[in-house]
């Protein structure tokens, strides 16, 4: 497979600074970018340091190499500022093209600028953007349709009585943002959302949030975490006060999650599988760079909502 030609790429500069930044490659040993023997070099510019990240982190490197592709990584955890510079660090190292799981949705218009002035495509993970015309590619997540099935849960439990509602959202920006408000806007009216908080990602930090919470509103029915490992420490703080009988639904489908799901600490999640999302990323950017494949420019990736009565059909969250 022969990937297209990016003239002006031979023109990209070389960025100062990107010897500061943690790299890994498989595949060629060959640390200058496109491959002697042809294959792809791609660069994936991961948000952070999540499960979710590092399930995602593995199925680009696994499928990749796979593929005979080689793959150069770096996180930007949870910084645009980084983020862009990851990307111009792959742009000097020339890769064919560039995925990317964004921190923020508002830093994607540089990035996809920035990358398109040193004609490398882009690909996107988990997100798509309004305008297409710039952007190679998505594996797409549809966030918002993830906070909406959690949503139809808690309406369908709640069978119309009136109930209080609390959110621990992630950090503002991106995934975290559509994921709420596609939550809020399928609520039912007879769900109020009386507390809405930001949980960052990070289980100390929504365990916080959590505890305060509670102590706010100890009449709390449900609560929307925005991942699982957040949502685990929300449990613990919720246990912790008295307040067991809260229903926590949540979101990613990991291995622990459903576990959760079967033994009752959580209500529900919807599982968009990180695994799959890698796989498609590699798989359909590759595809796309060569003219004589037929692949489709966006793909949808599954969700599943995942109660106790169907755990056997959670797909599978992370390479092995």
């Amino acid at each position: 497979m022969k990937p297209k030609v990016h003239s002006s790429r031979a023109t990209a500069v070389s960025f100062v600074g990107a010897a500061a930044l943690v790299l890994s490659g498989c595949g060629s040993e060959n640390d200058a970018g496109g491959a002697a023997d042809g294959s792809v070099t791609l660069g994936f510019v991961n948000g952070a340091n999540t499960h979710f990240h590092t399930c995602l982190l593995k199925s680009v490197e696994e499928t990749a190499k796979a593929d005979g592709a080689k793959v150069y990584s770096a996180n930007s955890k949870q910084d645009a500022g980084t983020e862009l510079s990851n990307i111009e660090d792959m742009i000097s190292r020339s890769v064919d093209a560039l995925i990317v799981q964004t921190v923020n949705v508002d830093a994607l218009e540089g990035d996809i600028a920035k990358a398109k002035s040193a004609g490398i495509p882009i690909y996107l993970t988990s997100v798509a953007t309004s305008d297409m015309s710039d952007v190679l590619g998505a594996a797409v997540v549809d966030l918002k349709k993830v906070g909406a099935l959690d949503a139809g849960w808690i309406e369908k439990d709640a069978a119309g009585k009136n109930v209080n509602v609390g959110i621990v959202a992630g950090a503002p920006g991106a995934a975290s943002d559509l994921l709420v408000g596609g939550f809020k806007d399928a609520l039912p009216s007879n769900a109020e959302v009386v507390a809405n908080q930001p949980g960052m990602f990070n289980p100390a930090k929504a365990q916080d949030v959590a505890e305060n919470m509670i102590q706010a509103h100890p009449d709390l029915d449900y609560a929307f975490v925005a991942n699982e490992e957040m949502a685990f420490a929300v449990r613990k703080a919720f246990d912790a006060a008295g307040a067991d009988d809260v229903k926590i639904v949540s979101v990613n489908g990991t291995e622990e999650g459903v576990a959760a799901v079967k033994s009752g600490d959580l209500a529900a999640t919807v599982a968009n599988s990180a695994m799959e999302i890698g796989r498609t990323a590699v798989t359909n950017t590759i595809g796309l760079l060569d003219d004589n494949q037929d692949v489709d420019k966006i793909a949808n990736i599954p969700l599943v909502l995942v109660t106790k009565d169907n755990v056997s059909e959670a797909p599978q969250y992370c390479p092995k």
